[in-house]
């Protein structure tokens, strides 16, 4: 496993480089550009098929730079410096334990003072050149691919959160005896989690961005799948925990061309160091698992391929706003209700059965998606009729 890129490099080129870039943490952020790249060209698409059309915004023209816009340009600045040169002058540190870095009281006061100072001063000589005599209000023309970036943004931001949310409640114990520990720490996300909070956000800004939700959730689905897939590569090279429950039975026959560790794997060098001591081993993770479990990552991010191709090649066939979504719910739901069966997680008795928190959200999103298919569709007719 490489928790960071640099071991992986180490590994390939035999070198000793220390890089703050954790393989998880570069997948998770890959699979938002991707998501962000593919929904650029869907909201295009559909303005050019007449689905969705540009709309025009007001703003003010020639105002010159406020106090409030003063003052935050300066807490940006200093935060980025404090911990920019903080991180230059303490790099073992950082490149070690990035997130615990990012979250503690570290970093360098005078190189935050310098770029609170930089943003301040930038942001003021940026507002003076647009300023004018009397500031206008101004109408421009903004189109839906432009609010891509916008969306990834608040999707992120409600996405993690609404992770976070999702896990502490699945582990209700580690939040008790560390509070700020699990709060700030980056393991353990709960992609349900992260995605019913992310859909509402990006609905509700949608919505008034004359985005009508349907259309905007058909532009995700696809998005969001590919996404969730790249996502679960950084679990699978950094070991993250995400795995099936031990797999002790010989591969079979007609699997005998793909390599063992997609039958069975034991994570040595995982991120959670999780396991048993690795002999001849230095380092902050030196750990392997006592016995072969399922690489559940790696079969889901093959599911999420094949789900993103299905929904890719019939996004443009489906017609109806809202069933490329609705399509998206129930294979997903199905893919993950599926996945559980040999993936290792914490398990509750709902009505006298054990299942997992995800397996309850898996049907409860297979439902939702048929039912949204038949909403869709009878939305549909409503309103094809009330045109005739």
């Amino acid at each position: 496993m490489y928790p960071k890129f640099s071991d992986m490099i180490n590994d390939l080129l035999g070198t000793n480089i220390n890089l703050p870039i954790q393989t998880y943490g570069f997948f998770v952020a890959l699979a938002f550009l991707t998501g962000g790249v593919i929904m650029h060209f869907e909201l295009k698409r559909r303005e050019k098929t007449g689905q969705l059309s540009s709309f025009n915004k007001k703003f003010l023209k020639g105002k010159p730079a406020s106090t409030t816009d003063l003052i935050v340009s300066a807490i940006i600045g200093f935060i980025i410096g404090f911990k920019l040169i903080g991180a230059f002058f303490d790099y073992s540190f950082f490149a070690n334990n990035p997130q615990e870095y990012i979250f503690s009281g570290d970093g360098n006061l005078l190189g935050g003072i310098l770029f609170a100072a930089i943003s301040a001063y930038l942001k003021y000589r940026s507002k003076e050149k647009e300023k004018l005599e009397k500031p206008v209000w101004v109408e421009e023309t903004v189109h839906p691919y432009q609010l891509t970036g916008n969306i990834i943004v608040i999707a992120a931001f409600f996405g993690i959160l609404g992770a976070k949310v999702f896990d502490m409640v699945e582990h209700l114990s580690d939040l008790i005896n560390d509070p700020i520990g699990t709060i700030f720490s980056f393991s353990g996300l709960s992609f349900y989690g992260g995605f019913i909070f992310a859909a509402f956000a990006v609905s509700i800004y949608a919505e008034r961005n004359k985005i009508p939700w349907p259309i905007i959730a058909d532009v995700v689905a696809p998005a969001l799948i590919l996404a969730y897939g790249i996502g679960r590569i950084g679990c699978q090279m950094s070991g993250d925990g995400c795995w099936g429950v031990p797999n002790l039975e010989p591969k079979p026959e007609w699997l005998g061309f793909l390599p063992d560790w997609m039958w069975s794997f034991n994570y040595p060098h995982n991120v959670i160091n999780e396991g048993v001591p690795l002999s001849n081993c230095s380092g902050s993770h030196c750990f392997v698992l006592d016995k072969p479990v399922f690489p559940t990552p790696f079969y889901e991010t093959s599911m999420a391929v094949v789900i993103f191709l299905v929904l890719w090649f019939l996004r443009k066939k489906m017609r109806i706003p809202g069933l490329v979504f609705s399509l998206y719910l129930i294979l997903n739901g199905i893919e993950r209700f599926v996945i559980e069966k040999i993936r290792i997680n914490i398990k509750y008795d709902f009505l006298g059965i054990k299942v997992t928190q995800a397996e309850i959200i898996a049907i409860c999103l297979v439902i939702l998606g048929i039912l949204s298919v038949l909403y869709f569709r009878y939305r549909n007719r409503k309103l094809v009729k009330a045109k005739e």
